[in-house]
This record gives C-alpha cells, structure tokens and sequence, in this order.
C-alpha cells in the first residue's frame, strides 16, 4: 500500500488527536473528585468583607420628608443595624463607608470597598416622588442605560449629591465605553443576582411593595470590582412611608431583611461554586 502525502499528513493529524485526547483522559482520572470540594467552607469563604455604605452624610442631607426628616440619618441608622446583624449572622468583616453625619464623595465610597477586598457592597438609600401617593422598595444595580425614566430620574438625583461623581456621565463616548464595558463583566452579573436576593427578601421578610429590580447609572457603584447593589429602602415623601422608615422597629426589619438577602446571595454562590449564570437570573433550587 502507497501512502500519499496527503493521506500521511491526515494520519499525522489523527495520530496527534488521538495522543492528546489519551492523556486528557489519564489526567481526568487522576484528577481528585469535584465531590471532594467543600461546599460548606466555600460558601464562608466566598464572601469575607461586606462594605455599607449609608448614603448621603453631612451637608449632603438627601431627600427630605414631608416632617423634615432626612435620608442621611435613615440611612445611617439602617446601616449601622445591617452591620450588627451581618457580624451576628455571618463570619465575615463588616465596613461601612461611614458611621457619622459625614460627607464621603461617592467615588471615594466604592473605591473603599475596593481597597479593603469586599466581596459585596450596598448602599443604603431612601427615595422621593412628586406623588405622595409612592411606595415600595427598589433594589438597583450598575449599568449606563437605566430600566425606565423614573430610575433615570433617581440615578441623576443621587449623583448631583457630589459635582464630581455627577461629571461621570456627563463625559465623553470614550468614558462611557469604559463603564459600558466594566458594567458587561461578571461582577455585572453578580449584582443582578444580589439584587435579586436582597429584593426579594425585603418583600418577603420585611412585607415591603416591591416596585422591581432595576438598572441604573449611579456614581457611586461606579467601579466597584464586586457585586455591588443600591437599595432605595422606601419613599420618604410619603408621609405613612417616613413615619415606618424612622420606626426603629421597621429600621431593624429592614436590616434583617437586607441581611437576609445578603446570605441567600451567599448560598446562591455556595451552590453554584462561585459562579453566576450569565443570565444573572436567580433560581431556587
């Protein structure tokens, strides 16, 4: 039997396919089982450092409500009893970004998160609407295109609380397309599924009207290298809505509720082996 050139370079081929797939396998037998994998302590590692971020702080007051009250102490007051339940429930590092009347630049706030290796980050707001009538929680996560005009709306409110996070979105295509694509990258998907989380568990253990999860350009999730979410708690400019946000009671079911999220989001991880579907959807197994 004659072997063409043709045919010799196509059994070289074969011969080389052949090889490689014989020691994938030899490596595949050797490798230990994916079964030996802790779950348990994956799921305690997977998220050491949760940051808070109360929003708002000093000068900057926020939303007022129709008695005067401000988001900035709500917010802080709801922050401060999240960071007790988290360090009660859950063997993690617990920061806020501040834990008095102070103004922090939202830039600065994410950044913080960074430096100190979060695993997750939430900041804690309170909304306002022209309709006194508006209730319920929204639950917010990074992206250049808000959900609908009202979150467009609440997204500009937020960022003209500091001049120099606002002047992000008002910058050049070039800037736009570097969050663009920082918002596409699995951190992006991961907030979508914290959310999520933390959303529904404000509905469910908090009993809040929930008005959906959605997206939105806020500064001061710019950045962050971790799942990071915005909770706009409930609206301050209705008057029975602000009589429940400065409920000290209701402050602390929210905490929990919000903690809750926090450990569902974990156990999401836990399962999924520290990977979200690119779908950013949550399931309950």
């Amino acid at each position: 039997m004659t072997w063409t050139p043709f045919a010799l370079k196509i059994a070289g081929t074969m011969v080389k396919v052949l090889k490689t797939a014989f020691f994938a396998c030899l490596l595949f037998l050797q490798a230990p089982p994916v079964f030996a994998v802790n779950l348990d302590d994956f799921g305690r590692q997977a998220v050491k450092v949760v940051v808070i971020d109360p929003g708002h702080g000093g000068e900057d007051t926020g939303a007022k409500g129709p008695s005067g009250v401000a988001e900035k102490d709500i917010t802080l007051s709801i922050a401060l009893k999240l960071a007790e339940v988290l360090k009660e429930s859950m063997d993690a590092r617990v920061l806020l970004t501040r834990t008095s009347d102070v103004f922090i630049p939202l830039e600065e706030r994410t950044a913080f998160a960074n430096a100190n290796g979060a695993d997750i980050f939430i900041s804690i707001h309170v909304n306002a609407a022209a309709n006194r009538d508006a209730r319920g929680t929204e639950t917010f996560f990074l992206s250049m295109d808000a959900t609908d005009e009202d979150a467009r709306r609440l997204a500009a409110f937020e960022n003209n609380a500091d001049p120099a996070g606002a002047a992000l979105f008002t910058a050049g295509d070039d800037l736009k397309d570097i969050l663009l694509d920082m918002a596409s990258t699995r951190s992006h998907h991961e907030s979508s599924a914290l959310a999520e989380a933390v959303h529904l568990s404000m509905l469910g253990r908090a009993g809040r009207e929930g008005r959906g999860v959605k997206q939105a350009p806020f500064t001061v999730l710019v950045g962050a290298t971790m799942p990071a979410v915005l909770v706009e708690v409930g609206f301050i400019s209705n008057p029975s809505e602000e009589k429940w946000l400065s409920s000290r009671k209701d402050q602390e079911l929210a905490a929990r509720a919000i903690a809750e999220g926090v450990a569902r989001f974990r156990d999401i991880l836990t399962r999924r082996g520290g990977l979200i579907e690119i779908s950013g959807k949550l399931t309950q197994n």
